[in-house]
């Protein structure tokens, strides 16, 4: 139960700030959902940075994880966010975006979750 409570909380507070940062930035009206791509490669990153430190140290407890990257990093990235916003690009025929933006989401939230464990690692 309690790390049911835990993943309740981070999802609760990483959804809050997924919030906070997708109004601030996508309201710019740029053509692509730049809150949600930010949002994506910085969850990837600080759950590359968490998984990296709880593998490094061996110290960081079950509920830490589950706090931080399960709940966290769940709550706070927004992968469903993004398929819907592709579609909507898809649909709109804007096909150049929807490719910079499903490519470049991948591809730097890979990196970033790469960038993640290693700097983790050599800390």
């Amino acid at each position: 139960m309690k790390g049911l409570l835990l993943v309740f909380l981070g999802g609760g507070l990483g959804s809050a700030l997924r919030y906070w940062i997708g109004t601030w930035l996508n309201s710019s009206g740029q053509p692509l959902p730049w809150g949600t791509f930010v949002v994506n490669v910085l969850g990837s990153f600080l759950i590359g940075l968490v998984l990296g430190f709880a593998a490094k140290n061996e110290n960081l407890s079950t509920n830490t994880i589950l706090l931080m990257a399960t709940g966290f990093c769940g709550g706070f990235t927004t992968f469903s966010a993004l398929a819907s916003e592709n579609l909507h690009l898809l649909k709109t025929g804007a096909y150049g975006p929807f490719l910079g933006y499903s490519l470049g989401s991948l591809l730097i939230g890979i990196i970033a979750v790469w960038l993640g464990l290693l700097l983790s690692k050599g800390l």
